[in-house]
């Protein structure tokens, strides 16, 4: 069925991003969420990125109305999975087992996204990405109109 493939890495960083990618060749997005026989998984923190695991997803010998859950059982863990196309049902099925989908228009080299979400995590993140790496949020004066009402 499912098999996770563990990477040998360090394993230091910290409150890394868990983010998986939907491929057929380990370097691209380039598979649909519902075709995808693997993704590779990459903590990602303002540190950098390193490859976690790689999970297998084939299904082909599992009922179709099971495949959707199985694949969302095998991402456990993760953050946010990126992925060619993914239909409505499965993405609703994905956003409750609480992964973030992102779509890419077209194939993708995973190492430009992951250096963009290193990026983005060391400029200033939307808060649900800070939530999940718990950075420690500053003070926005803005929020002090609100308490002085108090």
């Amino acid at each position: 069925m499912n098999t996770k493939i563990k990477v040998e890495g360090n394993g230091t960083m910290e409150n890394a991003l868990r983010v998986a990618f939907a491929t057929k060749d380990m370097e691209e997005v380039n598979a649909h969420f519902g075709g995808a026989k693997e993704f590779v998984v990459y903590n990602v923190s303002k540190d950098g990125y390193e490859v976690s695991e790689v999970i297998k997803t084939d299904t082909n010998d599992i009922e179709d109305d099971d495949k959707t859950e199985f694949r969302v059982r095998a991402l456990k863990g993760v953050n946010i999975m990126y992925c060619e196309s993914i239909g409505g049902t499965a993405a609703a099925k994905v956003i409750r087992a609480g992964i973030h989908p992102m779509k890419v228009t077209e194939s993708t080299v995973i190492a430009d996204i992951l250096k963009s979400l290193v990026a983005m995590i060391n400029g200033n993140p939307p808060p649900w990405i800070k939530q999940i790496i718990q950075m420690k949020t500053e003070h926005d004066v803005r929020q002090d109109r609100w308490a002085e009402g108090e």
